[in-house]
């Protein structure tokens, strides 16, 4: 295909796969990207589709009803031995996907989907390496309550909004505090369903004998105390958003139940033998690792990789400090009756302190300082003690430039090496330099305009 051609016309994909999120993400993901897309619900209608489709590439998962995404590629080298298939895995199935590797497929991505290397393996498939930017990611702003100033913020909304616009299910991850519910309410903003109803279950809040009721609602006289109908959440959330906060602190039992759910959108009340039908676009967030939960076997792996279609990561505080002085001019804005100004050693009380409570923790401290000043200044001494030792401990080991020179080639050293023994997996190399996967790629980021090269 010319330059030329390619030009006129863009390459088309064909994504297989019987999630209908799964298929949404990739379709709105890869068109906002200048691709083309035609979709099929299974291996069986994928072999139907290609004779007269002209590919250029097919995307398959793995595991599929029927015809399994391995059984499909077979039957697509036979006949189109030169059509670069990419097949989308989750975890357990990564040994299935290194046996198709040597059947011929061009690559796989573990799930979640990493949107990044799926936009360059496709690229690089197709031959379409020129940037074509989202146009909705650019026309979309960031609400004017929310502050994303540093690059790994942004870049976060960056990435909501290639997500939003698709009905896939998310995971949104990230420390206590770092702000996961303001992203659950950007995702249903900029998504086709912000006129309907966003629903926030917290899953740690609500008593385990009252957390299915919460949900799935029940009958009159179906337990003790239950005199009248009520209505579930996600009942109430049809045609909308949930947001489930806290998954992790679900039982098993009940996470059997929401399997169901996240399959078929089927649900029962308790106390009904009647299925009702919901569309409701299922958000979770957690702020454990659920993956750690999965192996100690404390959450079912099938619905891990049911809400994890796509993961966000919320980048914790202290990796974002470009934030800090623009969240807590907010904070002051919002909780203080007169023009509270910020004294240039509060302002380096608040930079250099670590933040482990992240956002909640500012504005709490902000709030503080604001009831204890008793003029238009904001000193240090109205904010936590803790906060004024972290400044001291902070200005007593500043190191000279030179100093700061060779941290800053140990601190790439670590990176190349770690990114090395790791055979270029993003994920797990962050987890072994102890920082979130969304710092890693925005350090890679810097690296590269730096000139160095790597995978």
């Amino acid at each position: 295909m010319t330059t030329e051609s390619r030009k006129a016309k863009p390459p088309r994909i064909l994504i297989v796969d019987d999630d209908p999120g799964q298929r949404s993400l990739l379709d709105s993901f890869l068109r906002g990207q200048g691709f083309e897309t035609v979709l099929a619900d299974a291996g069986e209608r994928a072999l139907e589709l290609l004779p007269a489709g002209k590919f250029d590439m097919m995307i398959s998962d793995v595991r599929m009803p029927g015809l399994s995404g391995l059984d499909t590629l077979r039957r697509v080298r036979e006949n189109f031995s030169d059509l670069p298939v990419l097949l989308v895995t989750a975890y357990a199935d990564i040994r299935e996907a290194v046996v198709a590797m040597r059947d011929g497929a061009l690559n796989y991505l573990a799930k979640p989907i990493d949107l990044d290397e799926l936009l360059a393996t496709v690229r690089q498939a197709t031959g379409m390496t020129e940037a074509n930017p989202l146009r909705f990611a650019e026309e979309k702003k960031i609400p004017p309550h929310i502050v994303a100033h540093s690059p790994l913020t942004i870049a976060l909304f960056q990435q909501i909004a290639l997500i939003a616009p698709s009905e896939t299910r998310v995971l949104i991850t990230g420390e206590s505090g770092t702000g996961k519910e303001v992203v659950a309410d950007v995702i249903h903003l900029w998504s086709a369903r912000a006129t309907g109803k966003i629903i926030k279950v917290n899953c740690a809040a609500i008593p385990e004998t009252l957390l299915e009721s919460e949900l799935f609602g029940h009958e009159k006289g179906a337990f003790t105390g239950a005199t009248a109908q009520r209505i579930g959440r996600f009942e109430e959330a049809d045609g909308g958003t949930i947001f489930l906060d806290e998954i992790a602190e679900m039982s098993q039992p009940l996470q059997a139940k929401l399997l169901r759910v996240t399959q078929d959108g089927r649900f029962q009340r308790i106390g009904s033998n009647r299925e009702i039908r919901t569309n409701a676009r299922i958000l979770a967030a957690s702020n454990r690792h659920l993956e750690d939960e999965v192996k100690h076997g404390r959450f079912r792996e099938d619905l891990f990789y049911r809400l994890n279609v796509v993961e966000l990561s919320v980048p914790p505080l202290r990796e974002r400090r470009e934030d800090i002085l623009p969240l807590t001019n907010l904070f002051v804005a919002e909780l203080a009756r007169n023009r509270t100004r910020l004294a240039e050693a509060t302002v380096v009380c608040l930079q250099n302190y670590a933040w482990p409570g992240n956002v909640r923790e500012l504005r709490n401290a902000v709030e503080r300082a604001v009831l204890l000043s008793r003029s238009e200044m904001m000193l240090p001494e109205h904010l936590p003690a803790k906060m004024r030792e972290a400044a001291k401990a902070s200005a007593a080991t500043t190191a000279p430039l030179a100093d700061t020179q060779q941290l800053d080639e140990m601190e790439r050293a670590a990176i190349l090496s770690a990114l090395a023994q790791h055979k270029s997996n993003r994920t797990e190399t962050a987890k072994a330099l102890g920082i979130s996967r969304r710092a890693l790629l925005y350090k890679l980021q810097r690296l590269r305009q730096q000139g160095f090269q790597f995978e």
